[in-house]
């Protein structure tokens, strides 16, 4: 199960990150369409269902993270993947330059904003829930970030849930972008925004590092090691 401690991180990921996204996102979600002459509770609704997409997305991420984790419980080394996980989120900080490397944007990123094209000009609500689930397959840092978390939360259910709250931890941010614009997409922002996702990457690997050393702190580096009893015939 997933711990409290956990779940606030999930949610304090993805709210912070949502600034993040903000800067990735933003002029998708302000070009959301809305249909000619719907009222305000159908403009509301949409806006809705565009981040149930993109949280159900995660949440199917998650599933499949909560699977490898499993895989990596049953093998004995977590918490040398856990550590493992972690020195290879902060290289990816220190080493990684500011544009995606140009395989991942033909292989990935452009595929999948071609998808959105086609489907953003479909303003009815089920278009703005594929939108959603689309877009939560962008390649994101952040996202890899929360999977690397979610994968050693202990059991499959709890990773889905793990991503989950990450995905509703960055919907309030991106829904008051998409109803009002909140003047984040301004020059002056953009440069901070930039600088959020290398942090909170930082502050991610830090806490899979820690996990890993299993130095008995509890919820943060609890003892990943269970205990084994010996018992004498």
């Amino acid at each position: 199960m997933l711990t409290p401690a956990a779940a606030i991180a999930a949610m304090g990921l993805g709210l912070t990150g949502s600034l993040h996204c903000v800067g990735m996102c933003g002029p998708l979600v302000m070009a959301l369409p809305r249909r000619q002459g719907a009222g305000m509770s159908s403009h509301l609704s949409g806006r809705v269902l565009y981040n149930l997409g993109r949280t159900t997305t995660y949440a199917c991420m998650g599933l499949f993270a909560g699977l490898v984790g499993r895989v990596i419980q049953l093998a004995g080394v977590q918490q040398a993947v856990s550590i493992g996980l972690g020195i290879i989120l902060l290289l990816t900080v220190f080493l990684s330059t500011r544009q995606l490397p140009e395989w991942m944007v033909r292989t990935f990123y452009k595929p999948v904003q071609t998808l959105l094209g086609r489907i953003v000009k479909n303003g009815s609500p089920l278009g703005l829930y594929q939108v959603g689930l689309v877009n939560g397959l962008l390649p994101c840092g952040l996202v890899y970030a929360a999977l690397a978390a979610a994968s050693l939360q202990g059991t499959t259910f709890s990773a889905v849930l793990y991503m989950t709250l990450f995905g509703l931890g960055t919907a309030p941010l991106l829904f008051a972008l998409s109803m009002g614009g909140l003047g984040l997409q301004s020059p002056r922002m953009r440069p901070v925004l930039n600088r959020l996702i290398p942090v909170l990457t930082c502050v991610v690997a830090s806490l899979l590092i820690l996990r890993g050393m299993a130095l008995g702190i509890p919820y943060i580096s609890p003892d990943l090691i269970e205990g084994t009893s010996c018992c004498p015939h």
